[in-house]
């Protein structure tokens, strides 16, 4: 009887497994070809819808196509998005509903190599601008506090990893009133839906 039973469960353990894999090779995901290398992201509209959609939208109408990764923090997080390569911000389309903590309630955390949006202190501003964790930034995940509603995370890089951390590390400084701006623009020249 016990060896039944540790069948049962390794069989349901493999099954999980099997159906985690599936479920990740059915996200959508996006292909930034940026001038330092590439970079996929598969992102998860099971748990931020809103977020997801917002997010291609961008990719569908071109508008990550130029910019530059204009915020870069080792061992924090590398920004993009929304700047062209003289830090001009582009326009954007209204906020997006914040979803942080129906995100975080279904397993999305700031981890390293997960993407998340950028927002001012306003948890309903983010439009465009996105960020790449390069740490485990769980300080930036929804606390139990109202005030602390954390960032939405909505993606993860499944490939071109080393591209981000040769980003993470490259030099910076300041470009008018921005800091922390890379001083060879590593910029996306193109964004498209790979699947």
């Amino acid at each position: 009887m016990l060896s039944v039973t540790r069948r049962l469960a390794a069989a349901t353990l493999i099954l999980g497994c099997l159906a985690g894999s599936a479920w990740a090779a059915d996200a959508p995901k996006v292909k930034f070809a940026t001038s330092a290398g590439d970079i996929v992201v598969e992102v998860y509209p099971d748990k931020a819808p809103k977020t997801v959609e917002n997010f291609l939208q961008y990719v569908r109408d071109k508008h990550y196509d130029g910019t530059i990764f204009h915020r870069v923090i080792d061992r924090f997080m590398v920004q993009g998005g929304g700047m062209d390569r003289n830090m001009v911000e582009k326009k954007t389309r209204p906020p997006v509903a914040h979803e942080g903590r129906q995100a975080f309630d279904k397993g999305l955390r700031n981890e390293t190599g997960t993407l998340a949006m950028a927002r001012t202190a306003d948890p309903d501003s983010a439009t465009a601008q996105f960020f790449i964790n390069v740490a485990n930034n769980a300080f930036l995940d929804p606390q139990a506090q109202p005030d602390k509603p954390g960032y939405t995370v909505f993606g993860r890089v499944v490939s071109g990893m080393d591209v981000v951390n040769k980003i993470k590390t490259m030099p910076t400084g300041n470009v008018g009133m921005h800091g922390d701006v890379p001083l060879t623009p590593v910029v996306i020249q193109s964004a498209a839906i790979v699947k």
